[in-house]
């Protein structure tokens, strides 16, 4: 958006370092300036808590004060999100935290936080029933890089919109005839626990193990079309077992929960990529759920395909979960732990035969340290 349909902002006061300043911004939709503020001026009171500034609306007018730098980040994210606005996009508390967190990460990296959310404002994946933006740096990468290879790797902690945003560009391009169908999969492996017997056919049996497809589905398209989609096989969803001996063509494929592959599915899997079709794996290194002493299947591809040519390899981290904020700080204490325990290094050792060195007597008991 040009300078000149985002809000007017004055010329910050002149103070000496560390003094307070004060910028002023002027909106020209009073309708759209009560959407920016939020309910009862609750994402001003967000803006305020998380960049330590302080904000005094007067009707459109609106006036930050703090510390110069953050003044400015500060009405980089006012105007980010007043453009999003004008677009016809919502602004909900997730959005304002995804503009914090974006503005904040382009002023500490490269000292312009108005470059960070102005890149991150030109990608919009576009479903029928909503528009969805990247919410962090990692995010925005991860979409571009499936516009330019045909394999992609989302590799990172839970909460990260991996898989998400994964199924976003897939019913995009279904939608826009990109791509013939969807395929989605996942390895049936329980987390951890012991599910026992399964009553029902084969889909009634699998679809607990795919539900997290689903409702990304159910998200970005009306519940008649994904049903619709479902029967005529315009959308597949399917346990990894289904696709040996498959070429999957013309087809946007993702697996889920990679981290539970073996090597010899993951081998499998990736070999099924057929014409005209894009693959994307995702998964989370620190849940795996295989038997202890295997490798997994995740782990292994990527670091065989690191570097070739048509491949891209996205790592997420904590400063990229965009679920309650709570969900960063106990992923960020989790990591912390497992560098100090080394968690699983044991099982990176492999021997000349190619399997794990893991003495079997060891591998019964240390079910807490998989990867």
């Amino acid at each position: 958006m040009s300078a000149t349909k985002r809000a007017k902002t004055a010329a910050p006061k002149k103070a000496a370092k560390n003094k307070t300043v004060t910028a002023r911004l002027e909106f020209d939709d009073n309708g759209l300036t009560l959407a920016l503020y939020g309910p009862h001026n609750s994402h001003l009171s967000l803006i305020e808590k998380e960049l330590g500034v302080s904000l005094d609306p007067r009707g459109n007018l609106l006036a930050v004060s703090g510390d110069a730098m953050t003044v400015e980040t500060a009405c980089a994210i006012l105007n980010s999100l007043y453009d999003r606005l004008k677009h016809k996009q919502d602004v909900t508390q997730a959005e304002v935290e995804a503009a914090v967190r974006m503005g904040e990460q382009g002023e500490r990296e490269n000292g312009d936080a108005n470059g960070a959310l102005d890149a991150a404002s030109k990608i919009v994946i576009e479903t029928r029933k909503r528009s969805i933006t990247p919410r962090s740096a990692n995010q925005g990468e991860y979409l571009k890089s499936m516009d330019h290879n045909d394999l992609v790797f989302g590799i990172g902690p839970a909460g990260t919109g991996k898989t998400y945003l994964a199924v976003a560009k897939a019913v995009e391009r279904l939608i826009n005839g990109q791509v013939d169908r969807i395929i989605l999969s996942r390895p049936a492996v329980e987390a951890g626990e012991q599910l026992g017997f399964l009553p029902g056919d084969m889909r009634e049996k699998v679809d607990p193990y795919l539900r997290p497809l689903y409702d990304a589905l159910y998200d970005m398209l009306p519940g008649d079309q994904v049903s619709k989609r479902l029967e005529n096989g315009e959308i597949e969803v399917a346990p990894l077992a289904f696709m040996r001996g498959r070429t999957l063509s013309n087809a946007f494929v993702i697996l889920d929960e990679a981290q539970n592959t073996t090597a010899v599915q993951m081998k499998m899997f990736l070999t099924r990529l057929g014409e005209g079709s894009c693959m994307v794996i995702t998964g989370d290194l620190s849940q795996v759920d295989l038997p202890s002493g295997t490798r997994s299947g995740l782990r292994d591809s990527t670091e065989i395909l690191n570097g070739v040519r048509g491949v891209s390899i996205t790592e997420f981290n904590e400063k990229d979960v965009v679920r309650h904020a709570l969900v960063a700080r106990i992923v960020h204490a989790y990591e912390n732990v497992e560098k100090k325990r080394k968690a699983g290094a044991r099982y990176e050792q492999v021997g000349p035969d190619g399997r794990n060195k893991v003495p079997p007597h060891r591998r019964a008991n240390d079910h807490d340290d998989r990867t």
